[in-house]
């Protein structure tokens, strides 16, 4: 037998071996979409609030302007005028800030879903490891990450080339235009690039989010002697499964002994099938089968009824019905009543014209 640490793994991770890695806080997450999402959202998020903070800007640097037209005379004025202009700066940034966080959180949020993993924020001692460190430092997975990360710069300083250079000839134009002008079109210019850029990183974004995912997979897969032990250790072994099917079996017949001796008829196929049934008009709708097996199980629910002299009817097509579509302490379907009416009937029959129970008939009424 292959020594289990050398096993290839080879099998998809079970669902409890994916829990557990989202418990330590491996999950499949690309960096790239992150980013794609920031700048992409962030830009629109510029371009409808872009006028609102232009105009804040500009009552701040008029404000600005006319102070310095009349500095404060002592340390109060000057921290007052300071203070001022802290709290419009940051009343002015703050949406941008708050949509830059919203914006991430629901970027991360997306991939994996949102869940706090305490696991995953405990410090890791070995990670201050110097040999260790060397060796992530030179894995191949950080040889593939400067790769990446290279190629990403190359692709995003090229689209940001031609996309600057599409632009120069508009610039060009603006030697006689007025600061409205200028300003108009240069923030015009630099969304036009940014959205070239944005696209070149949605690609890279969404190549990195599927290689991430395959990665992701691929490391949390098992080997087939893990997913064997995973399936012994949360559905119980062979041995303790045939054990609880013993118990299982012990108790029905327990029940069987008290329920079976209630009855007021069991119909049988007549060789391996039995059910037991009992119908009292006064608490009952329907009748209600107290017990049901077969083969062996249908040999003792018979072997039972004939000790508490309830009487024993064959009817295969009955029998079969309440076999298959009737749950233990289950109500007859409506289907059923008129088989299970004449029955019932044939045997208070019987009661009375014999004026005693009897352990066994054969031959009874067909339904």
């Amino acid at each position: 037998m292959a020594d289990e640490s050398t096993q290839e793994k080879t099998e998809t991770a079970t669902p409890h071996r994916r829990e557990e890695a989202r418990k330590k806080g491996q999950v499949a997450r690309s960096a790239e979409l992150n980013s794609f999402a920031l700048l992409f959202l962030g830009t629109l998020f510029l371009l409808f609030a872009g006028p609102a903070l232009a105009a804040d800007l500009t009552r701040l640097m008029q404000h600005l302007f006319g102070i310095m037209s009349n500095p404060p005379v002592t340390a109060e004025d000057a921290t007052s005028t300071l203070t001022l202009v802290g709290v419009r700066t940051l009343a002015m940034l703050a949406p941008f800030f708050l949509a830059a966080v919203a914006i991430a959180l629901v970027a991360a949020g997306s991939q994996v879903g949102f869940r706090f993993s305490p696991e995953a924020m405990q410090p890791k001692f070995e990670k201050l490891d110097l040999v260790k460190g060397a060796k992530r430092l030179f894995s191949k997975r950080s040889l593939f990450e400067l790769v990446r990360d290279v190629f990403k710069l190359s692709v995003i300083g090229t689209v940001s080339y031609f996309a600057v250079s599409a632009e120069r000839e508009g610039f060009l134009t603006l030697v006689d235009a007025d600061m409205s002008a200028i300003l108009t079109f240069t923030g015009w210019a630099l969304f036009r690039v940014a959205i070239k850029i944005i696209l070149a990183l949605m690609v890279l974004a969404i190549a990195d989010f599927a290689f991430q995912r395959y990665d992701f997979e691929k490391s949390i897969r098992m080997s087939k002697h893990e997913v064997k032990e995973e399936l012994k250790q949360h559905e119980g072994s062979p041995q303790m499964k045939s054990r609880v099917r013993q118990v299982q079996r012990e108790l029905a017949r327990m029940r069987m002994g008290q329920e079976v001796p209630k009855a007021d008829v069991v119909v049988t196929n007549p060789t391996s099938l039995a059910c037991a049934l009992k119908y009292d008009p006064d608490s009952m709708g329907a009748p209600v089968l107290l017990a049901k097996g077969a083969r062996l199980l249908a040999d003792k629910i018979k072997e039972i009824a004939r000790e508490a002299d309830v009487p024993i009817v064959e009817n295969k097509p009955l029998a079969r019905a309440l076999y298959s579509s009737v749950e233990i302490g289950g109500t007859v379907p409506a289907e059923l009543y008129k088989a299970v009416a004449e029955v019932l009937a044939y045997v208070y029959r019987l009661k009375s014209d014999s004026g005693a129970t009897r352990s066994t008939v054969s031959g009874g009424a067909d339904a």
